[in-house]
C-alpha cells in the first residue's frame, strides 16, 4: 500500500502544479510568446500554435518528473 500512496501523492502534486499554472499563466510574461511560436492572423481568422512554448514546458516537466522519481527510488 505504501507504493500506491506515493503514486497518489505524485499525481496529486502534478495536478496541483498544473492547476496553478493554468490559474497564473496570464502572469508569466514569456509563456506563449517565445520566438518560434506560430501565429497567423488574416481577416476574421487567427491561428496560434505555441510550438516552442510546448517544447520548453515539455523539457521542464520531464526534468521535474525525473528528479521526483530519482529521489523516490532512494
Amino acid at each position: 500500500m505504501e507504493g500506491i500512496g506515493k503514486i497518489l501523492l505524485i499525481v496529486g502534486g502534478i495536478i496541483v502544479i498544473l492547476g496553478l499554472i493554468l490559474i497564473f499563466s496570464h502572469h508569466i510574461p514569456f509563456l506563449g510568446k517565445l520566438p518560434g511560436d506560430i501565429f497567423v492572423k488574416r481577416g476574421g481568422f487567427s491561428f496560434y500554435f505555441p510550438i516552442v512554448t510546448f517544447l520548453v514546458l515539455s523539457i521542464l516537466i520531464t526534468i521535474i518528473v525525473n528528479a521526483i522519481l530519482y529521489f523516490l527510488k532512494k
